[in-house]
């Protein structure tokens, strides 16, 4: 490899004392980080840190004009900064609520933009048209995926156009755990936000017969659209798993010509509710996908739409400029509740908040919780948070709210889509291989190098931030465009590679019996 003699580094704010390398550097190099030219005392990786000033051992490091840590040793301009001299440590953070707070100024009428969606019944507004089978328990998810497979193969869905396919929602829980409490309660509400979605035609609720988590329970008093029709019945009552394959294959097949006859109708982005979620991050992905989803999130915002954030273990010490943001004290106040949960919950586990960054984060540059969150938290944009709401509970309010939910993507995920999102963005450094059958995700790569290698698996590239040849308001531009199109039916990857069942991963809280 040949290198320049000064090579570019990026800075991101003038207080900050590292940039990021935007390629492999090797060390007697000059990097050139927004005028500052700094010789390096070492090999440099893509995406890593390099220090642009003298750090004593124990002072802080910011980056974003934040601190993502503490030196672990004295650091010398021209240094790696990584794992060997970056440390996480906690820090007293200043809680000032709601003084970033601003009012969003919506968009006139006229100017909203619009997506094709299927209006349903209670006025609820899907993006895809499926059919669904919900297990309550894992001892019937191999009758549910049996039922799924094999009217695929039939052949019996290429008659019915307007029908997006049939899912199977399976998963590990539903019985060894407490009858009433925390844990049960999770999983019933994540399964409710799933039998009132909007992007279900019709549902197959599917029990064992003898499990904690009983079929009747997830109904009763459940509101129900008057178009949605569900079965609900269990192995035992229906004599077995052949029969129960059987039975469930006729009443699927019953509900596709009403299924079918559902057709697109134009209706204001207002409607939408985005979803959004990091995984597989590197240190590119505070500075591309993230800010530019975040701005994508606030022109639907401006539209009058929702974008939804989670994972709460990354935005863990940033929750401080959150609470800035919230609309009054009580959201904020829900945000720091939620935090100080998270704390007690990893603490009784015998873990830490820093346990977060995975291995491929930490290759990908990133190095503590502190530095990971502070990207990830740009996937809300920059308006008011509006509300914090529990995982997988029904999002209701406009604006940008924020979910608890774990950091594991699928787990995330699901309880975003619970919560009603009808798209999501999820956006990737490392490469993530993710998708969330009945709902469309968009795979944005946080650098060129990755889409390309990935392009089968990669939507959008928001990779030009780095190299300069776009901007981060252009490419929040593009996404929202995309976001409407992928609302109005237009594939995304992970559709096409027919991921999403086995991403359906409710969190399990709770003690097995």
């Amino acid at each position: 490899m040949v290198l320049p003699a000064t090579a570019r580094a990026l800075r991101l704010r003038p207080q900050d004392d590292v940039a990021i390398a935007v390629a492999d550097l090797s060390a007697g190099a000059t990097v050139d980080a927004d005028g500052l030219a700094v010789p390096l005392r070492g090999d440099i990786p893509r995406g890593h840190k390099i220090a642009l000033r003298a750090v004593r051992r124990g002072a802080p490091v910011l980056r974003y004009g934040q601190i993502i840590g503490f030196a672990a040793a004295d650091i010398a301009p021209g240094d790696h900064v990584h794992l060997h001299n970056l440390e996480y440590r906690e820090f007293e953070r200043a809680y000032e609520f709601s003084v970033d707070a601003r009012p969003t100024e919506l968009l006139p009428a006229a100017e909203r933009a619009t997506f094709q969606g299927y209006v349903r019944a209670d006025g609820s507004v899907g993006t895809r048209n499926y059919l669904g089978i919900l297990t309550s328990v894992n001892c019937s998810a191999t009758a549910a995926k049996q039922i799924a497979a094999r009217l695929r193969h039939s052949g019996v869905l290429d008659d019915y156009g307007h029908i997006d396919g049939v899912v199977a929602l399976t998963h590990g829980q539903g019985c060894g755990l407490a009858a009433d409490g925390e844990g049960i309660e999770v999983l019933r509400r994540v399964m409710r936000g799933y039998l009132t979605h909007p992007n279900f035609a019709g549902f197959l609720l599917l029990g064992l017969g003898c499990e904690d988590n009983q079929v009747k329970a997830l109904t009763d008093g459940l509101p129900l659209r008057s178009d949605l029709p569900v079965f609900a019945s269990t192995i035992q009552e229906l004599g077995g798993t052949r029969k129960t394959v059987a039975a469930g294959i006729e009443r699927l097949t019953d509900m596709l010509p009403a299924a079918d006859r559902a057709r697109r109708t134009t209706v204001p982005a207002s409607e939408l509710i985005l979803g959004t979620n990091c995984g597989g991050s590197d240190s590119y992905s505070g500075i591309t996908a993230n800010p530019a989803l975040g701005d994508a999130v606030d022109r639907l915002v401006r539209h009058g739409g929702t974008g939804v954030v989670g994972e709460t273990p990354e935005i863990y010490g940033t929750e401080q400029l959150l609470v800035r943001r919230a609309v009054t004290r009580e959201v904020g106040e829900k945000l720091l509740e939620r935090i100080a949960w998270w704390r007690e919950y990893t603490a009784r586990n015998g873990g830490s908040m820093d346990n977060n960054p995975s291995p491929g984060n930490k290759a990908g540059g990133l190095t503590t919780i502190l530095e990971k969150s502070l990207g990830a938290v740009a996937k809300g944009g920059t308006t008011a948070l509006a509300d914090v709401v529990d995982y997988a509970a029904p999002v209701t309010g406009k604006g940008f709210v924020f979910m608890d939910t774990p950091g594991y993507d699928p787990v995330s995920v699901t309880g975003i889509v619970a919560g009603g999102a009808q798209v999501v963005c999820f956006t990737t450094g490392r490469g993530s291989a993710f998708g969330c059958a009945p709902v469309p995700s968009l795979k944005l790569a946080t650098n060129t190098p990755l889409y390309a290698h990935m392009t089968e698996d990669m939507d959008i590239d928001t990779g030009g931030i780095i190299d300069g040849v776009s901007t981060v308001e252009e490419t929040g531009r593009a996404i929202f465009e995309r976001v409407l199109a992928v609302a109005s039916g237009e594939p995304t990857k992970s559709e096409a590679m027919e991921y999403g069942e086995e991403e359906f991963v409710p969190w399990h809280i709770g003690t097995v019996m």
